[in-house]
């Protein structure tokens, strides 16, 4: 297995789910990104006001398209896309800050059930951590480590190379940043966040 880029054992995956819904995660298993993208369609309802955080996970699955493009959902970043962020900027960061659905991925999980998100703008993280009601990861199974100090190292090692070069081509910056890294232990409320897992390598 090639570390961090293949996905880890399908008993992992499971023990690994088993950890989550003890610490409060509604955590699911599908096998491909097709069944991953109709399990959060089944999940997202229709017409719910929803903002897709930047995820190549959900890019690559075509959710993101789905959500911003089909006219079916209440999208947030096609409203906050349209606004001016020179006369707007407080009314767009209150608004990005608490969508009632915040959906995207994360960057790990461990196998005792927590998960770690890094951030360079932290943009993602008011909604995650608190402000929005209802949150959809999709996981690739790459992505499940041994516990915290790894989840953390793959970050470094692997996650932002990959993203650095993402934002050389698409913005043209010298590079991506860890600023900040979010780390969830538990849920308060079972049916706030739920994690779909992917017998499949998509995202970083």
């Amino acid at each position: 297995m090639n570390k961090w880029i293949d996905p880890v054992a399908k008993k992992t995956i499971l023990e690994t789910i088993e950890a989550l819904k003890k610490n409060n995660f509604n955590a699911i298993f599908v096998e491909t990104a097709e069944e991953a993208k109709a399990k959060f369609f089944e999940i997202l309802p229709y017409g719910a006001p929803v903002l897709n955080n930047a995820s190549v996970t959900l890019d690559t699955s075509g959710i993101s398209k789905e959500i911003n493009e089909s006219g079916k959902y209440d999208s947030i970043k096609n409203k906050l896309s349209s606004m001016n962020r020179e006369t707007s900027n407080r009314e767009m960061q209150q608004i990005g800050s608490a969508p009632e659905w915040a959906v995207g991925s994360v960057h790990a999980i461990t196998k005792d059930g927590h998960v770690l998100i890094a951030s360079r703008s932290g943009s993602q993280i008011p909604g995650y951590a608190f402000g929005s009601d209802h949150i959809i990861w999709v996981v690739g199974a790459q992505k499940l480590v041994d516990n915290i100090d790894e989840g953390i190292k793959r970050i470094y090692e692997h996650s932002l190379p990959l993203e650095s070069k993402r934002v050389q081509k698409a913005y043209g910056m010298e590079h991506s940043d860890v600023s900040k890294i979010l780390i969830f232990n538990q849920e308060l409320s079972l049916d706030r966040t739920t994690i779909i897992i992917v017998n499949q390598a998509i995202g970083y």
